[in-house]
């Protein structure tokens, strides 16, 4: 990458960072994230876009070298270090631990219809 490039990048970066009203995510907004893509697992017309936004779910759960993480299905939370990790409530804690683990064991299930359910358990969960 060229310094211009690069420059220009930082620039727009910054930039981002100065609008008014747009802050990098954070525990909530993770939590917020991850129940839109929760919905969007629900609604998918096919078993691969289900596994895609149920990743997305978890990387928002667990951040960046949570149990789980996958940066290949890509990170709609990556300006977050992940709700769980942020939040320090030991009940809301624990519930997302528990959704976590649902969406490990959803995102290899064989049956679309199952791992579709726990989407939209899980979108109603995160809502609440």
């Amino acid at each position: 990458m060229t310094s211009f490039a690069r420059n220009v990048l930082m620039g727009a970066g910054l930039a981002l960072l100065a609008v008014p009203g747009v802050a990098i995510a954070d525990g909530p907004q993770a939590i917020g994230l991850a129940a839109q893509h929760a919905g969007l697992a629900a609604n998918a017309a096919n078993i691969n876009v289900v596994r895609t936004h149920l990743h997305h779910v978890l990387n928002c759960l667990v951040g960046p070298g949570g149990d789980g993480f996958d940066a290949m299905p890509g990170n709609p939370c990556a300006m977050a270090g992940g709700a769980i990790p942020q939040t320090a409530n030991a009940e809301e804690k624990t519930k997302l631990l528990n959704v976590a683990q649902r969406i490990r064991t959803a995102i290899s299930a064989p049956e679309m219809a199952e791992a579709k359910q726990v989407a939209t358990d899980t979108q109603n969960l995160l809502k609440k």
